[in-house]
């Protein structure tokens, strides 16, 4: 039974964003709404054009008969510009000073509509490279590994840094905690990652980078290559952090716990988006 145009550009966009970055036959449209090929092109024309203009990414099409049309996530600087500068005045609300200068940031990576845009912007930096999973640490930083592997079509692992008995047998490394200066130790089942994975690594705070370079170090246990690091915000820190080599969103500049100020900037990240 023939499908209308209106309810396949609808369940077309809908398969689509569902299917990120994965390569899909323009046969199985034809199939899936028993139409003409060039139906099934001017519909992916409308789409593509679409996002284009709403930011929402890029539909890509690959000619010949190993091709198709694949969905890669993305977001334009002026729409990314405008969430950011949006977080940046969340983040600095001076109720979000906890005990010791610590930040609640809860609210904001358990917002889904914040959190799901977060994902887009982090997946938009890898989504012409390969990638085969998301690595970030417990507890905090799994909503925002989630978010960026639903977005790349990818798993994501999660390090820990106290043995769970489920998680079967695991490979360990020690780490010294940039900011306060003690050994570590974290580990990652062997069951999680592949050997000669290609990994993104996310965290939502970084302050010396030791965290993130234990996941490093970490990855190199599985023969396994960095793709690149983002982290939701970076902390100002007084030494010299361990990794310098990373994408940030926000920068949390100052704290002023005695009058409960908390200055925040943009991150490096749009500079690297417009590179």
């Amino acid at each position: 039974m023939k499908t209308r145009r209106s309810d396949r550009l609808i369940d077309m966009t809908s398969y689509l964003l569902d299917h990120p970055r994965e390569l899909i036959s323009l046969p199985f449209f034809v199939k899936r709404y028993d139409s003409a090929k060039s139906s099934i092109s001017e519909d992916l024309a409308i789409i593509k054009r679409t996002f284009a203009v709403r930011g929402l990414g890029v539909i890509q099409t690959l000619p010949g008969a190993a091709g198709g049309v694949q969905y890669l996530p993305g977001v334009n600087s002026e729409i990314a510009g405008d969430f950011l500068k949006l977080m940046t005045l969340k983040l600095a609300e001076k109720e979000r000073l906890l005990p010791g200068g610590y930040l609640y940031l809860s609210d904001l990576l358990g917002n889904p509509l914040y959190l799901k845009m977060i994902g887009r912007l982090i997946a938009a930096q890898y989504v012409d490279q390969q990638v085969d999973a998301v690595m970030t640490v417990a507890t905090k930083g799994i909503p925002i590994a989630q978010s960026v592997a639903t977005c790349l079509g990818v798993p994501f692992v999660i390090v820990r840094r106290d043995a769970k008995i489920t998680e079967g047998a695991t490979v360990s490394v020690n780490y010294v905690s940039a900011s306060s200066s003690r050994i570590e130790k974290m580990e990652l089942s062997k069951r999680s990652l592949a050997e000669g994975a290609h990994v993104v690594i996310v965290d939502d705070f970084m302050k010396g980078g030791g965290t993130i370079h234990g996941m490093h170090d970490l990855l190199k246990e599985f023969s396994a290559s960095l793709v690149g690091i983002t982290v939701f915000a970076e902390a100002s820190f007084a030494g010299q952090r361990v990794e310098s080599d990373y994408t940030s969103l926000l920068n949390v500049v100052a704290v002023d716990t005695q009058n409960s100020e908390i200055k925040v900037e943009l991150g490096n990240y749009l500079d690297k988006l417009s590179d």
